[in-house]
């Protein structure tokens, strides 16, 4: 635990079934964990996906959390909540029923072999930054705000997303 709360932001990404229950169900299970303050969560974006594995279209999103975890605790969460999503790990940047990033946890830096922070891709993904910039355009990151670094990057086949179905 820390001393106090930290904020953190956490990529949300689903591509495979109920793409949009899988991050609201996220959000939900974020929300409801004591040592979680659920601040904000953006729109979501439906964009095109992003690797070397053909797949369908992710929905996309980014939340601000207020937490007492530690970042490996914080990690743990994630996995578990894409565990509970049915998240199996097959092909690395392949297709996903949920998928949960921790881009930034505070002003820390962490470098172990399964959890960099801040995300070591996040400023190259415009399917990151845009829902990102949603919540907090002057954020900075590596002493660049997001938005400046977003300007530069490919935003195209990315919109954001409204359910018809509701």
């Amino acid at each position: 635990m820390t001393a106090g709360p930290v904020t953190a932001y956490l990529a949300l990404g689903s591509n495979l079934g109920d793409r949009a229950a899988h991050i609201r169900s996220a959000l939900a299970a974020l929300a409801t964990h004591p040592a979680v303050d659920l601040l904000a969560a953006s729109p979501l974006y439906e964009t095109p996906p992003w690797g070397p594995v053909p797949q369908g279209p992710y929905l996309n999103a980014c939340a601000a959390i207020a937490t007492t975890l530690s970042p490996r605790a914080l990690l743990d969460l994630c996995l578990a909540i894409e565990r509970e999503a049915g998240r199996e790990r097959i092909v690395r940047w392949g297709p996903r029923t949920l998928d949960l990033d921790i881009l930034l946890y505070g002003d820390a830096t962490v470098d172990e072999p399964d959890l960099r922070i801040p995300h070591p891709r996040m400023m190259e993904r415009a399917f990151v930054l845009v829902p990102l910039a949603g919540l907090a355009p002057d954020l900075v990151v590596s002493g660049m705000p997001i938005r400046d670094t977003l300007a530069g990057l490919d935003r195209s086949g990315i919109a954001e997303w409204h359910d018809d179905s509701r």
